[in-house]
């Protein structure tokens, strides 16, 4: 087997016609190796093997594309698992961080609490003074967490566009917000 030193051929081939005992030797074969890539980066086992689960999946999905001519098979299903293991990662980090509230006073008001509040409904006018392809391609890659990959795969928008689309809407966004808090200042000090 490739994965052990053994000159058994590819599976990819065969896991790309649909085989699925060939998926189920290809899981065996390389386990091992996406694990340790995994673990790697994720530390918590549960969202660990949920992204092997995804990883093998999308071996399963992209298998039509190794060429044996340009890496190994190793080489290909090592490439897909660093990249997804990045791709939680880099979710991980847009995500807010959670606060505790042990800071609050156990017997804090509504009205006490309200005050640190932000109008949402203010902040989501502000936003929606970017385009809506803006806004489409922000639902996709901060609510629904898909990578730059997955979204130009689903729009049909170059990957290229895709990220650069982002890059300036979070440029606007941050003057807009920008604006927002300078003008949530003002209603605060009158």
């Amino acid at each position: 087997m490739e994965g052990q030193g053994g000159s058994e051929a590819p599976l990819l081939p065969l896991v790309a016609k649909g085989d699925a005992r060939a998926m189920k030797r290809c899981i065996d074969q390389y386990a091992p190796l996406v694990w340790s890539i995994v673990n790697r980066r994720i530390n918590v086992q549960r969202d660990a093997e949920e992204t092997c689960q995804e990883i093998f999946t999308e071996i399963w999905q992209k298998a039509s594309k190794f060429n044996s001519s340009k890496s190994k098979e190793s080489t290909f299903i090592g490439l897909i698992a660093r990249r997804r293991s990045i791709d939680w990662l880099r979710k991980q980090n847009r995500l807010p961080p959670l606060a505790t509230l042990d800071h609050l006073d156990d017997h804090a008001s509504p009205q006490s609490l309200a005050g640190n509040a932000i109008d949402r409904g203010k902040l989501w006018e502000m936003l929606g003074k970017l385009p809506s392809k803006t806004l489409e391609l922000f639902s996709l890659h901060f609510e629904k967490g898909m990578t730059h990959e997955e979204i130009s795969g689903q729009t049909g928008i170059p990957l290229g566009t895709v990220k650069t689309q982002l890059r300036r809407g979070l440029i606007e966004a941050r003057k807009l917000l920008k604006d927002f808090w300078a003008e949530t200042d003002q209603e605060v000090a009158t």
